[in-house]
């Protein structure tokens, strides 16, 4: 693979997924000089702005996936939701996907996840299988109030978990979640959500990122502050319980690791995402290599590269307004520029809605606190409306 890059036409890429993640993911692989075909049901998706073609086909559409791999060198994808059962049978058939679906199947599913986590002796917040009532009670009982209710399939961006504070929330909850397989979670109190983007090769080297201290409001991702702020031997207690979660899962490209961080010091793996990540949109700007570039790079057999921390950021998502349902528009885009070290990413979504993620802004600056100020009084400028 690494003598293939310099040939023509250029490696293949075939990327399921054309949302932002995809788009950013196609934009490295396009400045290093690959092919890149994406799949999304979205006409005109972000992803396919910037790709050389476009496959307009749903996620599950099996057919489609397998006529795209069919010109491809190499299958990734840029999010979990998609159909892990096709590329299962592409790997199978000898056509490279990475990471490997096979541990996509797993991750998929928050209750094997968590089991392949255990079993590998990385810790995690206490958990069950909920197929009842009875042992959503059974639940309360052993992990008080509050605990969380979670589907185990399907969610994101808090959406598929319920918090549950006492017995009569119970049945709300579970109708709440619908007709699909759920798990109990003991509720962590936490001192800060982290994350560290994880990335491993095709010979096994893996290289952390610094660590992103990451703030949620309503479950969705606003802020993420690099470097961290927490000790030193927290930071590195993280960086090995991720270095451990990706050799546990052999994964092949960069992995997301969402940790708490409890008052007596402990890291609680929360979630694991077998791609790049929201909280890794820093290293875009702060980052000696992208953690988009890191995904090309593995991916296609070349060597990982550096993950150092060149300058201090803070990230912050740009969401659609309440009461904004519609054709997209960025205000204050101009006086947000103005402000030093800002760099803005408008994902080029056509529709935005209340919440969805539209764009985000990374300020570097010497020193983190400057980068916290001038992104504050950037998120004031900046509004996704209609």
């Amino acid at each position: 693979m690494l003598n293939r890059i310099t040939m023509s036409p250029p490696v293949r890429i075939a990327i399921v997924g054309g949302g932002q993640l995809g788009k950013m993911m196609t934009t490295a692989a396009k400045q290093m000089g690959f092919h890149v075909t994406v799949l999304d049901p979205t006409p005109a998706s972000p992803a396919g702005q910037v790709a050389d073609r476009q496959v307009v086909a749903a996620f599950d559409d099996g057919e489609a996936i397998r006529a795209m791999a069919a010109e491809a060198d190499v299958v990734t994808y840029e999010f979990e939701h998609i159909d892990s059962v096709s590329l299962i049978a592409l790997e199978k058939s000898g056509q490279a996907v990475y990471p490997t679906p096979k541990i996509l199947r797993v991750i998929q599913n928050k209750l094997t996840q968590k089991r392949a986590l255990v079993e590998a002796g990385i810790p995690v917040a206490p958990f069950m299988p909920v197929p009842s009532r009875v042992d959503a009670e059974h639940a309360a009982n052993s992990y008080g109030f509050p605990f969380l209710l979670k589907a185990c399939t399907g969610g994101y961006d808090g959406k598929g978990n319920a918090l549950v504070r006492d017995m009569d929330e119970i049945n709300d909850a579970m109708a709440a979640l619908g007709d699909c397989e759920i798990m109990a979670e003991k509720f962590v109190p936490f001192t800060c959500e982290v994350s560290v983007m994880v990335a491993r090769s095709l010979n096994g080297d893996i290289k952390s990122y610094p660590l992103s201290e990451n703030e949620h409001e309503e479950n969705i991702l606003r802020r993420s502050i690099v470097p961290a702020r927490v000790t030193d031997k927290i930071a590195d207690r993280a960086r090995k319980a991720a270095e451990s979660v990706m050799s546990t899962f052999s994964g092949v490209g960069v992995f997301c690791v969402e940790m708490f961080v409890t008052p007596e010091e402990e890291i609680l793996i929360n979630e694991v995402a077998p791609r790049p990540h929201n909280s890794g949109h820093y290293t875009i700007e702060a980052c000696v290599t992208s953690q988009f570039e890191q995904q090309i790079r593995a991916i296609t057999g070349l060597p990982l590269g550096d993950t150092k921390l060149v300058t201090p950021a803070v990230m912050i998502n740009l969401l659609g307004e309440e009461g904004h349902n519609g054709s997209a528009v960025l205000e204050g885009c101009a006086a947000a520029l103005a402000l030093p070290g800002v760099h803005l990413h408008f994902y080029g979504k056509a529709m935005t809605a209340s919440k969805r993620k539209m764009g985000h802004v990374t300020v570097t600056a010497p020193v983190l606190e400057e980068a916290m100020t001038i992104a504050s009084k950037a998120q004031k400028m900046l509004r996704v409306i209609t």
